[in-house]
């Protein structure tokens, strides 16, 4: 099999890496530093996932650097275990810690996430400097060195090859389980969270999943800085050193995992020579360089957002996609037959306080129909769409989808059903390539989980869901923008994006929300034609649109509503002679 050339530099890299301490061109000091680069860059690897990627900003991964450190510290010097066997005992240990911290601290949102890691990072600071039994603020010392037979690792050049094989088996675990169905999952958190749980993404979940991955490479980088220090005392796992490592992650590139590499190296390099600068300047000793990492951390945030990766290395190239084998499809989902009765709303009633935004409303979807649901700004017509999907409950009333109440509805369990969505406001992972985005739709139909993706067992699947998302791009004509990323596209394309992605789902109930908004007349008879194509195949449309020849020209009944209240129903031709609507929507009675 032939590796593709970006593979081989990676490779290459890799080995130039781990040879050249041994080629003495480069002093032990240096070597040295660079060891502390390895252990710090898997911690901002981590954080890269889960604050660039995952959006999840914390400042406390210090501590879960001290979970792996002290888990080896007294497994080794207090109970005599050999250090190679306290490695999986100080991942798991601070895993089982990182899953009960994050099963709360992932649930806030906005600015009390930063401010909940800031607390708990403070806290296990000071229970570390408060145990007894860890040496208090004194720690504990004494911790063997790492052997291999009888040769102990204490030399940094030793060490250099462990810290920097960990670094590369953490970038090539990390890179796969991004380029999975997965890591499409845990990209559109940031960006698109609405559109994820649309699609069937466990956000919570995944959330936590990110939290305790970032959690584990940070208990592995302490394990190897407990057995390279060989002591460990509070210091190194409190808040200072928390805001280091996510410094690290935001100067590299916050969504790069190699731009992790680039930010561990620059301010280990920066902070090794501000302690020496910065009080021969001042005549005064201190920490001065965290006021230094403070006016870098703002300068970043205002010139360059993005991190030093991209300035350096530019964009990112287009992956190049798995093919399926011949004949190989992901499975159909089966219809009901054409009439049959597959949405019903009865009294379906929405207040928000005293507000009623949808008013007793009653209407039904028969399989393979397009129905529009059409009204003034206003009328309640995407807060119907989001009782149907379960963005919202119901006041009162009832909604059943092919005979399953909708009371308990979640945006996941509404997805499993075959209920595919597009949005008013266009939601898009902007920074996901079109056909990514695409492909987001089709999550459900994956079935690959973190393991899989980790060690590249996924390909076939990814190959039927990337070739499905492409087939549903064709479809809807933007099969030439694929690769390029989302947001560069104009609104009208955005839209287009979004109904492709809903049709990647396999859905039995479509429900597009002014779909056409944004479109050139051509486009919109493009549209037109595959919904009529769509409706062909035994897919029902519920579609909200305010371009009135668009919908009348699609719809084979239309639901008018007003203030929340349905005024009439029935086929077009009569919808657009009814009175009360010509009075309430269509421009008055002539």
């Amino acid at each position: 099999m032939k590796l593709p050339r970006s593979s081989l530099i990676q490779a290459a890299c890799a080995v130039a890496i781990l040879i050249l301490p041994f080629t003495g061109l480069i002093p032990d000091y240096w070597i040295t530093l660079f060891n502390y680069i390895g252990i710090s860059s898997l911690v901002a690897i981590g954080l890269v996932l889960l604050t660039g990627v995952g959006g999840m900003t914390s400042f406390g991964q210090a501590a879960f650097v001290g979970f792996g450190a002290y888990t080896t510290a007294v497994l080794t010097v207090q109970y005599g275990l050999s250090p190679w066997l306290t490695l999986p005992l100080a991942v798991v240990v601070t895993m089982i810690a990182a899953a009960l911290i994050g099963a709360v601290t992932v649930r806030l949102s906005g600015h009390y996430l930063p401010l909940g890691t800031i607390a708990w990072g403070i806290a296990f600071f000071y229970l570390f400097g408060n145990i007894s039994w860890l040496g208090a603020h004194d720690g504990m010392s004494g911790i063997p060195p790492l052997r291999l037979g009888s040769h102990a690792l204490i030399h940094p050049r030793d060490y250099f090859v462990v810290v920097w094989i960990a670094v590369v088996l953490a970038v090539v675990a990390t890179q796969n389980l991004l380029g999975g169905r997965v890591g499409r999952a845990i990209r559109a958190l940031r960006r698109s969270t609405r559109a994820a749980e649309a699609f069937g993404v466990n956000t919570a979940g995944a959330k936590l999943m990110v939290f305790v991955y970032a959690a584990m490479l940070a208990g592995l980088a302490g394990w190897l800085y407990a057995h390279f220090q060989r002591s460990v005392s509070p210091g190194p796992f409190g808040i200072t050193a928390g805001t280091e490592y996510l410094l690290m992650a935001v100067l590299g590139g916050a969504g790069r995992v190699y731009g992790a590499i680039l930010g561990a190296a620059g301010i280990t390099f920066l902070r090794d020579q501000l302690q020496d600068l910065l009080p021969w300047l001042l005549g005064h000793t201190g920490n001065y360089e965290i006021i230094a990492f403070g006016a870098v951390l703002v300068l970043i945030l205002q010139t360059s957002p993005n991190g030093l990766w991209p300035i350096l290395f530019g964009p990112p190239s287009a992956p190049k996609l798995p093919q399926p084998r011949a004949g190989q499809h992901l499975p159909e989902r089966e219809l009901p037959a054409p009439g049959t009765p597959l949405l019903q709303a009865e009294q379906a009633q929405k207040s928000f306080g005293g507000l009623v935004a949808v008013n007793a409303v009653s209407f039904e979807v028969e399989c393979g129909r397009i129905i529009g649901l059409i009204g003034p700004n206003g009328a309640g017509k995407s807060t119907t769409f989001n009782l149907i999907t379960g963005v919202l409950p119901l006041t009162s009333g009832r909604i059943e989808f092919e005979g399953h109440p909708l009371q308990a509805q979640t945006p996941q369990r509404a997805a499993a059903l075959g209920l595919a969505r597009t949005f008013q406001h266009v939601e898009i992972v902007a920074d996901m390539s079109v056909i990514e985005n695409v492909a987001l739709g089709a999550n459900l139909r994956g079935h690959a989980g973190v393991l899989r993706s980790i060690f590249r067992l996924d390909r076939a699947e990814e190959a039927l869901l990337f070739a499905s998302a492409m087939r549903q791009l064709d479809r809807v004509g933007l099969a030439e923008v694929a690769f390029e990323p989302a947001g560069t596209l104009a609104l009208g394309q955005l839209r287009l994006v979004e109904v492709a992605r809903a049709l990647c789902l396999n859905p039995v109930l479509l429900l597009l929300d002014e779909p056409a908004a944004g479109l050139r007349v051509g486009e919109k008879k493009a549209l037109a034609r595959l919904l009529r194509e769509v409706r062909a195949e035994g897919v029902s449309v519920l579609l909200v649109e305010h371009d009135m020849d668009f919908v009348m020209s699609l719809a084979d009944r239309l639901v008018v509503l007003d203030f929340g209240t349905k005024i009439a129903e029935g086929a077009p031709a009569l919808i657009r002679q009814d009175p009360v609507v010509l009075e309430a929507y269509l421009g008055g009675v002539s």
